[in-house]
């Protein structure tokens, strides 16, 4: 068997974005902990220090932690289509347009800070997720291949 490694660009391209997230956060995190006087074993717990820290430096944070929360089905549903045959060229236009949001998801929430813009995108990117999930189910509990 063969994975298909164009088809899993997506996944790659998702992962290289949250670690772009990971350093934007903290390029954000770092000078507000020092500007604000925040030592950091005190903000062990995350919100220790919200009311200290500005939205824009909290809106990072929650994003990096955004980006390990729905995304991980994402993951785990592009390498079930690449390892069972649902890798086609639909499915992967679908994975670039639901990378697509989460990265303008990101954007939104960093740079915007409009929530109901934010759950716009959110809502367009689970409902990307929610057609590979289902062509998925139907390829494979509806209509098995012939053996």
């Amino acid at each position: 068997m063969t994975i298909d490694v164009d088809f899993l660009k997506p996944v790659l391209a998702l992962v290289l974005w949250t670690l772009v997230m990971w350093v934007w956060m903290y390029a954000l995190r770092l000078p507000a902990f020092s500007k604000y006087n925040i030592n950091p074993d005190d903000a062990r717990h995350p919100g220790t220090y919200s009311d200290k820290l500005p939205a824009l430096v909290r809106s990072a944070a929650d994003n990096y932690n955004h980006l390990h929360e729905q995304p991980t089905i994402f993951y785990a549903l592009m390498f079930f289509m690449a390892l069972t045959g649902g890798n086609d060229n639909l499915a992967g236009l679908v994975a670039w347009i639901y990378v697509a949001l989460r990265i303008l998801h990101s954007i939104v929430q960093v740079v915007v800070g409009k929530v109901a813009l934010r759950f716009l995108v959110f809502t367009a990117a689970t409902f990307c997720l929610v057609f590979l999930a289902g062509t998925e189910a139907l390829r494979i509990f509806v209509m098995p291949p012939a053996l």
